[in-house]
C-alpha cells in the first residue's frame, strides 16, 4: 500500500493526501491512513474497534466506519438478514484477521457469524436502537458513520427506511 501511495504521490496529477481515505482494518493500515491519507473507512467493525483505531491513528485522523443496519426488531429475522448481508465477508482473510483482533474466534466466524459477532458489527432493531449504535461510534471517536441498510421489514420500502434514518442526523 505504501508503494501504491508513493505512485499516487508521484503521478502527474496526484490525489492530495487530504482527499483520500484508506479502507484500514489493522493497526498498520490505520497508522498508514493517519500518515498518508486524511483517515480510514473500516468495514465490519464495532464501536470498540473505533476507539482502538482512534488511539492508534491519533485525533487528527478522520475515522468513518461503515455501519450495517437491519431495520427489524425481531432478533432471529434481523440476524438472518445481517448474516445474508455481511456473512460472505467473513470468509475473507483480511476480515477474519481483524475480527480475531477484535476478540472473535473461529466459532464466531462460521455460518455467517455468531449472534455475538452479528450483534457487534450490525445495528439491528428499531430507529432508536440504530441511533444508539451510531451514538456509540461517535462516542468512541468516529467523525462520520456511513450507514449501509441491508434489509427492511415487510411493509417498509428502502426509501422510507432511508427517510427514517435521515431523521437521526
Amino acid at each position: 500500500m505504501s508503494d501504491y501511495l508513493n505512485r499516487i504521490d508521484g503521478a502527474a496529477d496526484p490525489i492530495p493526501t487530504g482527499e483520500r481515505i484508506l479502507a484500514a482494518l489493522g493497526p498498520n493500515m490505520t497508522r498508514l491512513a493517519a500518515r498518508r491519507a486524511s483517515g480510514s473507512h473500516p468495514f465490519l467493525v464495532s464501536p470498540e474497534y473505533v476507539a482502538h483505531s482512534r488511539e492508534v491513528g491519533g485525533h487528527a485522523m478522520l475515522i468513518a466506519p461503515q455501519q450495517a443496519v437491519v431495520l427489524d426488531s425481531r432478533a432471529t429475522e434481523a440476524r438472518d438478514a445481517a448474516r445474508a448481508g455481511v456473512g460472505p465477508a467473513l470468509d475473507l482473510p483480511s476480515y477474519q484477521r481483524n475480527l480475531r483482533r477484535m476478540g472473535f474466534g473461529d466459532d464466531d466466524l462460521i455460518s455467517g457469524g455468531s449472534d455475538r459477532l452479528i450483534d457487534a458489527v450490525v445495528a439491528w432493531g428499531d430507529i432508536d436502537a440504530i441511533a444508539k449504535r451510531i451514538r456509540e461510534h461517535f462516542d468512541a471517536g468516529a467523525d462520520h458513520v456511513a450507514l449501509q441498510v441491508l434489509t427492511v421489514p415487510d411493509g417498509l420500502t428502502l426509501r422510507t427506511a432511508w427517510r427514517e434514518l435521515a431523521a437521526l442526523i
